[in-house]
């Protein structure tokens, strides 16, 4: 039965040992008891004895148990407050010192607090989540979580045989957040909060929100982690982006899911460390200027890719420590490759131990499902109202650019976000206050997201997956846009792959596809992008998309490069179509590289090589990527011939490429177009040389262009063009 005690009232005793006392600090660590005296409690259930040490003292003293769940207790005479620790006997015979975790001061400030609230505290991932902390000499770990609806939280873990009773955590008032600090804990602790509800008597043990890293899935814990202790060696890459405009930089992606890009002879992930050995160099060989990472952040289900995320804070642990994952990206960095993350703002999975339901109510989501359930992906969407979840997200993105120095976000399902009806009929979804289907805190949530990123990390990007004609997604803020600096082309790639796809003898009734995309090509910053949506769910490869015979399909994707690479925009392409993969991509397993045994596989790898490298290194391919200044039509309508050709200029007007393309397999004999001068035009690219796999039909390395007059042009010159096939030119001066 338990004893009595003079000082505590017995049913805040059976609160507290039995894990329902929702301020415990009010009962355990050090209280002062008038001027002289100071009474020690401390909660001890696995203990058969409990001594305490105060500083000064001679000899430590034994506590009294004053409930059999045990609860010690002892009243000293000794200043208040006074340094202190445990002398603990284990039932299993370990005698052991430890420190008193409600012997300390809170991390968090009240200007910490306030900031949170107010959804301000850019850097909050510092103080939220755990962190190692020394406090007069006393190392440990600080715990913060914020649970505004718990009754209890509690830090658990393989230290306290995960028993919830045994660390509570205090509540800081008017805030909603609980703080703990536990010393002797170290680095790689494994740690969970265990949280107790007001509503319902909801219980739950739950993973860090805020937490750095995590077990191996399918386990769930979250592991303490310093991320000091990485040494960047990027500062020259660093400095470089911060003074560069992206825009009219070179801007060839590769993107990549890290675990199927290969993997070891027994199917097994490559690590980070072992990716940025193998995956840097074959980036650099290929010439892209950067990789896109499909989300790294810690989820459960291999089969989401990423985009259902537990761990925002977290790069997963499928393929090593933070640590390692910093080593990848600045060994891309040292080899002038940039790295831009998928990011997953939109919604969240409903996983129980993660931020679902995460103190007993919808958190971070919204109660209502014509607001918080996402119809489509059976996830929550974020309450983009709340101050604490604004917040949650935009130190996420603050904490990958500036801890992981990623280069920029490219922001996933943005559509879904922006539109309270997006996938939902009549009834499924709740007007905006004006009456209307714009999610007007989503909208906010963007802008402010996008400001604060670019003015924190300059020349770092965001990139917008928007799959509507939503306007100014890509302009400032300060003008009315969302304040990305890009948008993906989405219709280009739908009309582009439409157009590919179909017999070449058929295409000259829908030329209009290819043309279409000039009329709204400068109204955002467009990236042109073929990623992995386009080869999954049954869509085949790329390579399965063209039709033809062997040789057809084979030139018709190096003509759908060909043509990517020529027009305005920055490029995207998934991993394994620069190898003309078959198979639909599957997460499963590694890209087919045993293809490129086969020649003609080999060829169209080096047709994607020698297009980034002239990419790069041809100013009128990418300085006027977002201004129509930067593209002239020579002749947009022989839908006849199925042929396109115009020029693109650098910002130098003298400086520009010619482009020819041919989408019949059809040589064209005589082919005459209009050029700005006349002279000498070297044939730069051909898509059809024998080099890269064609019939090696070509203009014997360039043309003269002539004082004849076509197509609005005082000059113009007979080419001929090669059967499916792009071809470029360049005037010598």
């Amino acid at each position: 039965m338990p004893q009595s005690t003079d000082t505590l009232h017995q049913d805040a005793i059976n609160a507290l040992v039995h894990g329902n006392h929702g301020q415990a600090s009010e009962i355990l660590g050090p209280h002062a008891d008038g001027d002289d005296y100071t009474i020690f409690r401390t909660f001890q259930p696995y203990a058969t004895d409990v001594k305490v040490r105060v500083e000064g003292k001679s000899r430590a003293t034994s506590m009294t148990r004053i409930h059999d769940a045990g609860l010690y207790e002892a009243r000293l005479k000794t200043s208040y407050p006074v340094a202190y620790h445990y002398k603990v006997t284990h039932e299993n015979g370990d005698i052991y010192e430890q420190h008193d975790p409600y012997a300390y001061e809170p991390l968090l400030s009240e200007y910490d607090l306030y900031l949170f609230s107010e959804g301000k505290h850019l850097n909050v991932y510092e103080k939220l989540g755990a962190h190692l902390r020394e406090v007069d000499d006393v190392k440990g770990v600080n715990f913060a979580v914020w649970a505004p609806n718990a009754q209890r939280v509690s830090v658990t873990g393989p230290f306290n045989q995960w028993d919830e009773r045994m660390h509570p955590m205090t509540r800081q008032e008017n805030s909603g957040v609980w703080e703990l600090f536990i010393p002797e804990l170290e680095e790689w602790t494994i740690y969970k909060f265990h949280i107790k509800s007001h509503h319902r008597g909801y219980t739950a043990e739950k993973t860090d929100p805020y937490g750095f890293h995590f077990e191996m899935r399918p386990k769930t814990g979250a592991v303490v982690v310093d991320l000091s202790t990485y040494e960047w060696q990027d500062d020259e890459w660093m400095t470089q982006r911060a003074d560069a405009d992206p825009l009219e930089q070179p801007m060839a992606t590769y993107e990549v899911h890290l675990g199927s890009w290969k993997r070891d002879e027994d199917n097994e992930w490559l690590t980070y460390r072992e990716l940025a050995d193998d995956l840097v160099k074959y980036v650099v060989d290929m010439g892209y200027t950067h990789i896109e990472l499909m989300p790294v952040a810690e989820h459960p289900f291999d089969g989401s890719w990423g985009y259902q995320v537990t761990g925002y804070f977290a790069a997963t642990s499928r393929y090593g420590s933070p640590q390692d994952f910093m080593y990848l990206v600045d060994k891309c960095h040292q080899n002038n490759i940039g790295v831009i993350l998928d990011w997953v703002p939109a919604h969240f999975p409903k996983d129980g131990w993660a931020l679902s339901y995460f103190d007993g109510t919808h958190l971070y989501s919204h109660e209502d499902p014509r607001q918080g359930e996402h119809p489509d992906w059976g996830t929550y969407i974020f309450n983009y109202s709340r101050n604490e979840v604004r917040n949650f997200l935009i130190s996420n993105a603050v904490y990958w650019l500036k801890e992981f120095h990623i280069d920029g976000l490219r922001v996933d399902a943005v559509s879904s976000m922006i539109y309270l009806d997006f996938s939902r009929e009549e009834g499924q979804w709740i007007p905006n206050e004006y009456g209307s289907n714009e999610n007007l805190a989503a909208i906010d949530f963007l802008k402010e997201a996008n400001a604060i990123i670019h003015a924190e990390a300059p020349g770092a990007v965001t990139i917008a997956e928007e799959s509507t004609a939503w306007p100014m997604v890509s302009r400032p803020t300060y003008l009315g846009g969302l304040g990305f600096t890009f948008k993906w082309n989405m219709g280009w790639m739908h009309d582009t792959l439409f157009y590919v796809q179909k017999d070449p003898v058929y295409r000259r009734y829908d030329h209009n596809k290819l043309t279409f995309s000039l009329m709204y090509a400068f109204s955002e910053n467009f990236v042109l992008s073929l990623s992995h949506d386009e080869v999954v769910h049954g869509k085949g490869s790329l390579m399965g998309k063209m039709p033809g015979d062997w040789w057809q399909k084979f030139a018709s994707l190096r003509l759908l490069f060909g043509y990517q690479y020529t027009h305005p925009g920055k490029k995207l392409n998934f991993m394994g179509a620069e190898i003309a993969q078959w198979a639909e991509w599957s997460e499963t397993r590694s890209l087919d590289w045993h293809l490129l045994d086969f020649e003609t596989h080999k060829e169209l790898q080096t047709w994607v090589r020698d297009l980034n490298k002239l990419y790069k290194s041809e100013p009128a391919l990418y300085e006027l990527d977002v201004e129509p200044e930067g593209f002239e039509w020579i002749e947009a309508n022989d839908a006849e011939n199925s042929a396109f050709s115009y020029i693109r200029y650098a910002h130098d007007r003298e400086d520009f490429i010619v482009v020819i393309c041919n989408f019949t397999p059809m040589v064209r004999e005589n082919y005459r177009i209009g050029v700005p001068e006349s002279g000498f035009y070297e044939e730069l690219l051909n898509s059809d040389a024998e080099f890269y796999g064609g019939t090696n039909v070509g203009n014997e390395g360039g043309r003269h262009a002539e004082p004849w007059h076509w197509h609005n042009f005082e000059n113009s010159m007979s080419l001929t063009l090669p059967p499916l096939s792009i071809v470029l030119l360049k005037k010598q001066r």
